[in-house]
């Protein structure tokens, strides 16, 4: 074994420490099978920091003066697997809800905006997807709507605002859609797409732990947390449908993956199909 392998090792106490700080900062579950993917993942951090070992890490993103790098040792731990019109079935249900809650938010004259969050959001293809069904949905009534998209990530809400993707990315998007909601880079951006701003418009992406209690200001009608959950245990979960449940209007719905079940946890969901709840 050389010095460097020796002194990058990836002890079960360290890993132990470093497991218990993410599950105290973001509630993610880090089993003994992901110990490889934390020291990978890590080791490029205690490289370009210059650390000797991971207990110095650990130590260092504990600390105050480390604070910025705890951020970061999230970012790099934080699984981000997602594409555009992921879990189709959940869109045609969306649709299918749409024009009633735009009837609702009508009446009387009035002009109430439907909102929704996407939590977990990634890179932004969930948001973007969402907000591509609700604009065709409500592009011949009065009703607007709004979209705050959060993740734990700062990376990837970096990539989501830009929302710029190889062109490759977006092959899950349906072909009116893509002509009506991108854009296609020319020169030096060939090969890239970008949603349209007035798309982009509609949405807030904003740095969110779902570990904390919620802050906004008015409920939401949709709320869209799709394969997250399964990173925390049954406590976790139980916690964090609660705040979902507190933030939804009455009769909202809540979307999880498709892999995901409400069964089990202590919640007051009305079960609607598969993967869909409704408060």
């Amino acid at each position: 074994m050389t010095l460097f392998q020796a002194a990058t090792e990836l002890k079960d106490n360290e890993y132990d420490k470093i497991s218990r700080l993410v599950y105290q900062q973001c509630g993610i579950c880090l089993h003994e099978g992901k110990k490889d993917l934390v020291k990978a993942r890590l080791g490029k951090r205690l490289r370009e920091g210059g650390f000797k070992s991971f207990l110095d890490y650990y130590k260092y993103v504990t600390t105050e003066e480390g604070t910025d790098e705890l951020v970061t040792m999230i970012d790099s731990i934080s699984t981000n697997v997602t594409y555009f019109f992921r879990e189709e079935k959940h869109f045609q249900k969306l649709t299918a809800l749409l024009p009633e809650v735009a009837r609702e938010k009508e009446k009387g004259g009035r002009t109430d905006m439907i909102r929704i969050w996407t939590a977990g959001c990634s890179t932004g293809e969930e948001p973007y997807s969402v907000a591509m069904t609700v604009s065709e949905c409500l592009k011949d009534r009065r009703t607007s709507f709004h979209i705050t998209a959060t993740d734990i990530s700062t990376r990837v809400l970096q990539t989501a605002r830009r929302g710029v993707y190889p062109a490759d990315k977006v092959k899950g998007i349906p072909p009116p859609l893509m002509k009506r909601y991108l854009q296609y880079g020319t020169g030096t951006s060939e090969g890239q797409i970008r949603i349209k701003r007035e798309l982009r418009d509609r949405i807030m992406f904003e740095r969110f732990n779902l570990m904390d209690i919620p802050r906004f200001n008015q409920p939401f009608d949709f709320i869209f947390c799709r394969n997250v959950m399964i990173y925390f245990d049954k406590q976790t979960q139980s916690a964090v449908v609660k705040r979902f449940y507190d933030v939804l209007q009455p009769n909202g719905h809540l979307f999880i993956g498709h892999s995901e079940t409400l069964t089990g946890l202590d919640h007051q969901f009305h079960y609607v199909q598969p993967s869909i709840y409704r408060k």
